[in-house]
C-alpha cells in the first residue's frame, strides 16, 4: 500500500472519529444517567406506593413495569442520538415482540392473570386460599405466577393464567369459618347421648363461635356406624387449632361417655357344607 493510499485511509479514519465519537460519548453519558435517574424514580414510585399505601400485591408489578418502560424509550433514545433510524428500530421491536408473543402464547397468559388478579383483587397477599388443588396463604403475586404456603409449609407455585380462570375460595374475605368434622358412633349406641356429648365439648371450647351456634347432627348411616356432622365456627385464624383440638376433645369424651367409636368391619357368612 502506498504512501498516498495510507493516507487517504487515516484521513477516513480520523474523519469517522471526529464525526462519531461526540455522538457516541454523548450516547453513553445520556445511557449511564438515564439508568442512574431510572434507578432514582423506581425508588421514588416505590416510597409513594408505600406512603398512599398500594396494596403490597402490586407494588412489585407496577415497579418493574415502570422501570422496564422507562429503559426501554431511553434506549430508542440513545439509538436515535447514535444516527439509528427510530421508526425501523420500533419496528424491529414491534416484530420481535410479535415473533415473541406467538412463541409465549403461554406465558402471556399467565402475564395477562396476573393482571387481573391484581386489578380485581379477588385474593391479595397474606389471603388464606384454596385454588387448583391447594390451600394455603397467599405470599406473594408475581407476574406469571402467584406463590401460596400450604400449612405443611410447602411452598406452591400456581400460574396466573389458570388461577385467574379457576375457582378460587378466598377464606380470608371473612372473618368466620365453619369446621366441616365427621365422627361415627356404633349402632347400638344412644344417638342422643353422643351428640350431646359432642356439643358440649363444642360450646365449652373458648374458640368455638356462640354465633354462629355449632351444629351436630347425623349425616348418614354407614355400613359400620352412624356418621355423625359436627360443625363448628371459629375464626380464620383459630380454624386450625379448633379442627385439632374439638377432634381430640370429641372422642375423648365420647370413649368415656360409654359411647363405642367403631372401626370398618366386614361380617362373612359362610354356608354349610351339605
Amino acid at each position: 500500500m502506498n504512501t498516498e493510499a495510507l493516507d487517504q485511509y487515516s484521513q477516513m479514519i480520523i474523519d469517522m472519529v471526529m464525526t462519531y465519537a461526540p455522538k457516541v460519548v454523548m450516547a453513553l453519558v445520556v445511557l449511564i444517567v438515564g439508568f442512574w435517574i431510572i434507578g432514582r424514580i423506581t425508588k421514588l414510585m416505590k416510597r409513594m406506593m408505600e406512603a398512599r399505601d398500594v396494596d403490597v400485591s402490586l407494588r412489585p408489578f407496577l415497579g418493574s413495569l415502570i422501570g422496564i418502560g422507562l429503559k426501554v424509550m431511553l434506549i430508542i433514545s440513545v439509538a436515535g442520538m447514535l444516527g439509528i433510524e427510530t421508526t425501523s428500530f420500533v419496528a424491529v421491536i414491534g416484530a420481535a415482540s410479535l415473533a415473541v408473543g406467538l412463541a409465549l402464547q403461554g406465558s402471556l397468559s399467565n402475564f395477562a392473570g396476573g393482571v387481573l388478579l391484581l386489578l380485581f383483587k379477588p385474593i391479595k397477599v397474606g389471603d388464606f386460599i384454596q385454588a387448583q388443588g391447594h390451600m394455603g396463604t397467599v405470599k406473594e403475586i408475581q407476574i406469571f405466577v402467584t406463590i401460596i404456603l400450604t400449612p405443611d409449609q410447602e411452598t406452591v407455585f400456581i400460574p396466573n393464567g389458570i388461577l385467574s380462570n379457576g375457582d378460587i375460595k378466598n377464606y380470608t374475605t371473612s372473618d368466620v369459618m365453619r369446621i366441616n368434622l365427621e365422627i361415627g358412633v356404633a349402632y347400638d349406641s344412644d344417638i342422643q347421648k353422643a351428640k350431646n356429648i359432642i356439643m358440649n365439648v363444642m360450646q365449652s371450647h373458648p374458640l368455638v363461635l356462640k354465633d354462629p351456634a355449632p351444629v351436630v347432627g347425623v349425616l348418614s348411616l354407614d355400613d359400620s356406624a352412624v356418621t355423625l356432622a359436627v360443625k363448628p365456627y371459629s375464626t380464620t385464624n383459630d380454624y386450625w387449632t379448633v379442627w385439632f383440638d374439638v377432634s381430640e376433645q370429641a372422642l375423648k369424651a365420647l370413649q368415656d361417655g360409654g359411647i363405642e367409636i367403631p372401626f370398618p368391619q366386614v361380617d362373612v357368612n359362610m354356608p354349610a357344607n351339605t
